[in-house]
């Protein structure tokens, strides 16, 4: 918790499997001025525009990493990390990095006078970065409705799916970590009720610190 000119700033971790209705959720809080780092996002963009990371990337996976463009070549990426099992080098290189930034936009969102800042991530509970945040929310839902949701918004098959969220953490087992569990088991207007609701009390509390 951080405070400049007498205001305190909350950093709220956001967290759940994929089809959980994250970023519906927080796209609520942007619309409220809220401060919002989508973790993924920041690594893809880290990923090309780092120059270190960049480097460490093409050296350990090959230059097969990057068309010629610069750009990042997701698609060799994703089966190196996933089909050949190498997804915890590819974390240990790109986490710091994106460690590092969050830390430096938490700043800056302080330093601008931010009352909450928030930043989603899947894997908030398993690697560590809720350590960082003043309160942790998990977003849970069914694994029928979570597949439902991903096979229309991607355009996947619900196998395909199905293997992504093997992938993921068991977040059933690490609720009992969160500080709030939302339950998106109803319409996306319900879902954006809820969050929209539970930002009015965070910025209470925020408010009421100190």
């Amino acid at each position: 918790m951080n405070s400049k000119k007498g205001v305190f700033m909350l950093h709220i971790g956001v967290t759940g499997g994929i089809g959980s209705g994250k970023t519906i959720f927080l796209k609520v809080w942007e619309e409220h001025n809220v401060p919002v780092v989508y973790a993924d996002d920041l690594a893809k963009e880290l990923m090309v525009a780092d120059d270190a990371l960049r480097m460490e990337i093409a050296s350990q996976f090959g230059a097969e990493a990057y068309h010629p463009d610069r750009s990042l070549n997701t698609s060799y990426l994703a089966r190196e990390a996933f089909s050949e099992g190498r997804i915890d080098e590819l974390n240990k290189l790109v986490h710091p990095v994106v460690f590092r930034e969050l830390e430096i936009r938490r700043k800056k969102a302080e330093y601008d006078g931010a009352l909450l800042f928030a930043h989603e991530s899947a894997l908030l509970l398993s690697a560590g970065s809720s350590k960082m945040c003043d309160i942790v929310i998990l977003l849970a839902s069914s694994a029928k409705d979570r597949i439902r949701r991903v096979t229309g918004r991607d355009k996947v098959s619900s196998e395909e799916v199905q293997n992504r969220m093997t992938r993921q953490p068991d977040f059933d087992k690490l609720a009992a970590r969160a500080d709030l569990v939302v339950r998106n088991d109803g319409t996306v207007d319900d879902l954006k009720r809820k969050s929209e609701q539970l930002l009015r009390e965070i910025e209470e509390i925020a408010q009421n610190t100190g």
